[in-house]
């Protein structure tokens, strides 16, 4: 990957790179533990079942399910066992302080494929880039006001990608729950299932009022202003640490269900895809 390297460094040029995970290593390995823990279960202890989204998976941190692939990826990949039950993975970033220094921005970058599933047999798969307030650690019960930054989206095999905030009061308030604040877009240079996607988040306080910026292969294609919101609201969820990353592959849940129209997974979802990662790179600039 020393060519997407290179032009990651000549594009952002302007930005400092203060954390990456390029997951390399060898074939069957798990991420660093210096970067990553996971997930483990339908909750958090004590927090809301099924991670408050109603997804079915057990989420593990078994090799079968989630590893490098020895190319430079991470794999996660959804299995279904003989007795119907579903097991994938969810990782987060030890660090829980990425925020934009005083007056200046945030770029949070991944470069990801989507699990190559489409139609009847990917109904139900959800993979996820995303980003939630630190306090909402230990807690588990302070969401959405701490803050949720969906870098990218995926439901069904679908030819599209979303990101969305979600903030304030649910349901309903200024972030509109349970949706959030989303825009969609299709992945510009090809289909969004089958190859890597380019996945981009800027938090911008160098201008005023402030934005949110979400990118797909460098285009722009959804924005949150400062201005849209409450100011207690879009204070309790900046004003904080700051945010802790996120990387899974949901089945089943409200958004595959609500996109669907009906429960997911079902009878004909296939097993076995993968969502891989290329990297994940958090910039600043002052």
């Amino acid at each position: 990957m020393a060519s997407a390297n290179a032009n990651a460094q000549d594009h952002h040029h302007e930005w400092e790179l203060i954390w990456a995970d390029e997951f390399n290593g060898p074939a069957g390995s798990l991420p660093s533990s210096k970067n990553w823990h996971f997930n483990i279960g339908h909750s958090y202890p004590g927090g809301p079942d099924l991670w408050g989204t109603g997804e079915i998976a057990y989420h593990t941190n078994d090799p079968a399910n989630v590893s490098l692939d020895g190319n430079g990826n991470l794999v996660i990949t959804a299995h279904r066992d003989g007795n119907g039950d579903w097991t994938s993975a969810r990782l987060e970033t030890h660090r829980g302080d990425f925020r934009p220094p005083e007056g200046g921005a945030l770029r949070v970058e991944g470069r990801l494929q989507l699990p190559n599933v489409t139609g009847e047999a990917a109904e139900g798969y959800w993979p996820a880039f995303w980003a939630l307030g630190s306090p909402y650690r230990g807690n588990y019960w302070n969401w959405p006001g701490i803050g949720e930054f969906d870098f990218m989206e995926n439901v069904n095999g679908l030819d599209w990608i979303s990101g969305a905030l979600h903030c304030g009061v649910a349901p309903g308030g200024p972030c509109n729950e349970f949706n959030g604040l989303s825009g969609s877009t299709d992945c510009i240079t090809g289909p969004c299932i089958g190859g890597f996607h380019n996945y981009a988040f800027e938090w911008d306080d160098s201008v005023s009022p402030a934005q949110l910026r979400w990118y797909i292969n460098d285009t722009h294609f959804h924005t949150v202003s400062e201005g849209q919101l409450p100011a207690h609201t879009w204070a309790e969820m900046t004003e904080h640490a700051g945010y802790f990353i996120l990387l899974n592959l949901a089945i089943g849940g409200g958004f595959p269900d609500g996109v669907a129209g009906k429960q997911t997974p079902t009878a004909q979802t296939q097993p076995g895809h993968s969502m891989l990662v290329d990297y994940v790179r958090v910039f600043t600039r002052s």
